[in-house]
């Protein structure tokens, strides 16, 4: 017979979620916010709506090894609306040091058996980078090694996600100068099933739309040749940046406080990164979705690229000369070679839909045009728009 929690998991991700007070509206919103999330048609919220009514809770176990626990707190603090209560009841949590309430040996059985009893059924959510320096004694906990939990944990799993950059490239415990040997988690367990939710700290939003992603369409989404998923990954934030026009129009700040800083002119040459980084910032944004750091006036640190630290310091250092494209090609046009790739890559994927719109718009003004034996200027610079992408 099923246990009280078994029948409660078993009843799907919106009657938690109404145990919990979470209105019906509350609810839709948050559906339609995970369909922009993953760069889906609105259409799609609707069959988001239907999936979590069905779906029910898969367990999930959270590591931290070598990390500041920064990505645990910005899936804490996210919301768009309330994801802190969405994501907790999206899944069952059966192991988090930070947020779980056993404590020792008690908390060390939850997890194991999570892993016994669940085998190949339950999400491993990683945070922070695995030391392999002198037998991995940098991190251990219960008396076991972070590789020893990880090849265990990761190996069982259904699926692993590495959330911020540590657990996904390092981060800064891989930096030149470190002792401990600190590696990724797909370095640390080759093989694994694996998403990487790369920056520094990853966005919770992004958290919540990878789990409504797979509780969805029963898959993980598609990612880039880092692993990382497209939705998330799949543009540069120079080319979805407000700040872009001022970029093409080649007004840029010059030193912190100018006239150009408090008009909100463009970053690069105080240092933004964003023209070699791929992440949704500006779509997304921080702090309940009210801004993010160059709409606040600071340069893109690039945090979300592999080996950050020491690829894009210093900060304030100007990147190697991004080619201009002209005040006349919007940012929409340069970014369509990027668009087309992405596309490539999410065949079969529902996030295809935004790109094939985008192609059947240009085609259509194209044929119109040819139709009426007019000839029209469209720019051609798709070659350039993967410059300064890493």
């Amino acid at each position: 017979m099923a246990s009280p929690r078994e029948d409660q998991l078993a009843q799907g991700v919106w009657p938690a979620l109404r145990r919990r007070g979470v209105s019906r509206r509350e609810f839709l919103k948050f559906c339609s916010v995970m369909a922009g999330a993953l760069a889906l048609p609105h259409t799609y919220a609707d069959r988001i709506v239907q999936a979590l009514e069905a779906a029910t809770r898969p367990a999930v176990v959270w590591l931290e090894f070598q990390d500041c626990a920064g990505n645990t707190e910005s899936a804490l603090r996210a919301s768009h609306p309330s994801i802190t209560d969405m994501i907790l009841d999206l899944l069952s949590w059966n192991y988090h040091e930070t947020i779980m309430a056993p404590a020792g040996t008690a908390a060390e059985k939850s997890l194991q058996d999570t892993i016994a009893q669940q085998k190949g059924q339950y999400l491993a959510i990683v945070e922070g980078s695995i030391p392999l320096a002198d037998g991995g004694v940098y991190c251990t906990i219960g008396g076991r090694t972070a590789i020893d939990i990880a090849q265990e944990t990761c190996g069982n799993a259904l699926a692993t996600i590495a959330v911020g950059t540590c657990a996904a490239f390092g981060g800064i415990p891989a930096a030149a100068g470190g002792i401990t040997g600190a590696v990724s988690i797909g370095q640390a367990v080759p093989g694994l099933k694996l998403i990487n939710l790369s920056a520094c700290p990853m966005n919770g939003a992004n958290l919540a739309a990878t789990i409504v992603h797979y509780l969805t369409f029963k898959e993980l989404p598609a990612t880039d040749n880092l692993g990382r998923p497209l939705f998330a990954h799949g543009d540069r934030i120079h080319d979805n940046c407000p700040r872009r026009a001022h970029y093409d129009a080649g007004q840029f700040v010059q030193e912190w406080g100018d006239q150009g800083h408090q008009l909100g002119w463009c970053l690069y040459k105080m240092g933004c990164k964003g023209p070699a980084t791929n992440y949704n910032c500006p779509r997304v944004q921080w702090n309940d979705g009210t801004n993010w750091p160059i709409g606040v006036g600071h340069g893109c640190v690039g945090c979300a690229q592999p080996q950050f630290w020491d690829a894009m310091t210093p900060f304030y250092r100007q990147l190697p000369t991004v080619p201009g494209f002209g005040v006349e090609v919007t940012a929409q046009d340069v970014g369509i070679g990027v668009a087309a790739a992405v596309g490539a890559l999410t065949v079969g994927h529902a996030v295809v839909a935004g790109v094939r719109n985008a192609r059947t718009a240009r085609a259509t003004n194209q044929a119109t045009a040819a139709s009426g034996n007019a000839t029209i200027a469209v720019p051609t610079n798709e070659t350039q728009t993967t410059e300064g992408q890493s």
